[in-house]
């Protein structure tokens, strides 16, 4: 038998446990009965005369946080609140019902909605917001809706415009956001929205120091919208001789950190779009370097490979944000390769094989092909479709401030240089590689040795059209639309990543196509009006002026036809 003092001992750990247990338990239930006392209780100063207090009692709600509140102050909105007179409480009635000859009012919890009592509309005493009560609701409400919202999107997008009101009211709400929500972007944009309330200098009774340390702040977190308020406070003048400089010196520093970042974010964009420009530039070079043929139809057999990624997406039923269905985006691209390489095929064997050794004739036939396939597409898909890329490529990271690195432009970076690859490994190390090189270089050598040249030349054109289907499948990535004649803002871009690289280099086509894609992004900003069609001129003037310098490209072509 135990000792009387080890079974006390015993008893007094099973306690202790038994009582741990059960505060983990009814611990939280026991919680949000007091917070829901706390707001029964704030909600009962609602039918009070003083309207301060009817405020105090607004604002004190609004900082709980809690979503069904939102739909209480829908309803005092609305006029469905009312002080139930025999019970002295505050209930909700959307609406009167009829019941035989009498007309009912049934209430309704003002917090959780569950539904109380049915009784004479003539106990109801209604309650609603004053005039200058209104704004102070309305706030409370885009508060409510908004912050408590599940959507990141949704809950940015509030802070934000919170931010950019500068009303005072939203200081102690942004700081708490900012110290507690789940996403780190939307804790950073709350952090920024509440510096701009303080910079702004609306807060009753606030000192100078602390706006100074707001404009601080600012800096630190390279603001870009704290420069632009703190750049309108200066203009409107009215501000302390330290204060001023202070705003100066921040403004400044932001101004000079987003401007090098514009640089940067011009750089990323030109290597997406030269990554465009290379996978188009690839077949070109292909088809014009290898074979001598000017293609026309290039730019539509990128918008076939556009359409053919588009019959994906609507037999996977990629539906975002319903229905993603990610795998449509895997499937596009060999069915886009042999969708544009089929017709590429058909265009050689049918009309391009007859017109060999006459460049003029080939620029012409193509052109009309093109023209052909573009009145096709419009006649069965119309002017314009939409399409959606993959949601895992949708956004975006932000390595630093104002830096936007996009998930779909770093795709067609990989896609390009996966492309590039595979061609020199075909070129090189691969027998069919061999025989297009060998045709290129002496056809009738490569006939004599039982080299079916004519296949080459189908399977060669085949493998620069693919390579546009590809391009065109990309483009997804980039620009959310396809149109069938996308490929003519394309075709000619493509066609100076070729000279100017030289004719039939692979290697030309990368530097070309990447080179002129960056100068493009950079000369774009510098023209208010008409930015894109400026940046292709003075690139197209630039080429000009390289080929009178260098003829043959960066990387002079060899084989046939260097020899001419």
């Amino acid at each position: 038998m135990r000792p009387v003092s080890d079974q006390r001992c015993f008893l007094r750990y099973a306690c202790w446990i038994l009582f741990f247990f059960l505060g983990l338990v009814f611990g939280p239930i026991a919680s949000s009965w007091a917070d829901d006392a706390e707001i029964y209780r704030q909600l009962d100063l609602l039918k009070g005369r003083n309207t301060k207090q009817r405020q105090a009692a607004m604002q004190a709600l609004g900082k709980t946080g809690d979503a069904r509140l939102a739909r209480f102050f829908r309803s005092y909105t609305e006029g469905s609140v009312y002080l139930w007179s025999d019970q002295d409480r505050i209930v909700v009635c959307d609406e009167f019902v009829t019941r035989g000859d009498r007309s009912l009012a049934p209430l309704l919890d003002p917090l959780t909605r569950e539904p109380l009592e049915d009784i004479n509309p003539d106990g109801l005493e209604e309650l609603g917001p004053a005039t200058r009560e209104r704004r102070v609701v309305a706030n409370i409400l885009r508060f409510l809706e908004d912050f408590g919202s599940p959507d990141e999107k949704k809950r940015l997008a509030a802070v934000q415009r919170f931010g950019n009101s500068r009303d005072p009211v939203f200081l102690e709400p942004l700081q708490e956001v900012a110290k507690s929500d789940s996403s780190k972007k939307v804790r950073n944009a709350a952090h920024e929205s509440a510096l701009l309330i303080r910079v702004s200098g609306n807060l009753r009774g606030q000192k100078t120091a602390d706006r100074r340390q707001a404009a601080e702040e600012l800096q630190l977190v390279r603001s870009l919208r704290g420069s632009s308020v703190m750049k309108d406070m200066l203009k409107r003048g009215k501000l302390a001789k330290d204060l001023r400089a202070t705003f100066e010196t921040a403004v400044a520093s932001i101004d000079k950190y987003h401007y090098w970042v514009r640089k940067v974010q011009d750089i990323v964009n030109g290597i997406s779009l030269g990554s465009i420009l290379v996978l188009m530039a690839l077949g070109l070079a292909i088809i014009f370097g290898q074979m001598g043929v000017i293609n026309m139809a290039h730019g539509e057999l990128m918008m076939v490979g556009a359409y053919a990624a588009y019959e994906m997406q609507e037999l996977f039923g990629h539906r975002p944000p319903d229905n993603p269905n990610d795998w449509y985006f895997v499937a596009a691209f060999p069915v886009a390769f042999l969708a544009a390489g089929l017709v590429g095929y058909l265009i050689e064997r049918l009309v391009v094989r007859h017109l060999y050794g006459r460049p003029l004739d080939t620029l012409l036939a193509t052109w009309g092909i093109g023209l052909i396939l573009i009145q096709t597409a419009r006649v069965r898909y119309g002017d314009n479709i939409g399409l959606s890329s993959p949601e895992t490529l949708v956004g975006g990271m932000e390595p630093i401030t104002g830096l936007v690195l996009g998930y779909g432009r770093f795709f067609v970076v990989i896609m390009a240089a996966a492309c590039v690859l595979a061609i020199h490994v075909l070129f090189k190390y691969t027998r069919s590689g061999l025989l297009i090189r060998a045709t290129v270089q002496n056809r009738d050598t490569a006939n004599s040795l039982g080299v079916n040249t004519r296949r080459v030349d189908g399977l060669t054109f085949a493998l620069g059209s693919g390579l546009a289907g590809i391009a065109g499948c990309s483009l997804i990535c980039v620009y959310g639309s396809v149109t069938p004649d996308m490929g003519q803002n394309f075709i000619v871009d493509s066609f100076l990543v070729v000279v100017t690289g030289g004719v039939g280099e692979l290697a030309g086509a990368v530097w070309a196509g990447l080179g002129l894609g960056v100068i493009n992004k950079f000369v774009e900003p510098l023209f208010s009006q008409n930015g894109v069609i400026w940046a292709k001129v003075l690139i197209l003037l630039t080429v000009v002026m390289f080929i009178q310098w260098r003829p043959a490209g960066l990387f002079p072509p060899k084989g046939r036809l260097a020899d001419d």
